[in-house]
């Protein structure tokens, strides 16, 4: 009797988990200069082995906030005006 040979099944190794790699985003001005590059391909043919990298990927933002109080004097509530210099005293001597 003649038996069909099987497939070989597909190992599958447990996978390797590398450091959580933290990119952080901003925006620049760009301004372009150009550089040229010559090159030369040879084709070389190779033995291939798959390792498949999986990237999960998480994201945040960040908004970075500044203030500025400034105190520009005069009128009301500024400096000379109700609230602010010393405060009266009471006269000294006979009244």
């Amino acid at each position: 009797m003649f038996c069909r040979p099987r497939p070989r099944p597909c190992h599958v190794l447990p996978a390797v988990v590398h450091p959580t790699k933290n990119c952080v985003n901003q925006t620049f001005t760009t301004y372009e200069v150009p550089h040229i590059h010559p090159q030369h391909t040879t084709t070389v043919n190779n033995i291939q082995y798959q390792h498949k990298h999986y990237f999960p990927k998480t994201q945040s933002a960040v908004d970075s906030v500044t203030n500025q109080q400034f105190n520009c004097g005069g009128g009301p509530g500024g400096p000379g005006g109700p609230g602010f210099g010393p405060r009266p005293r009471p006269p000294f001597g006979p009244y």
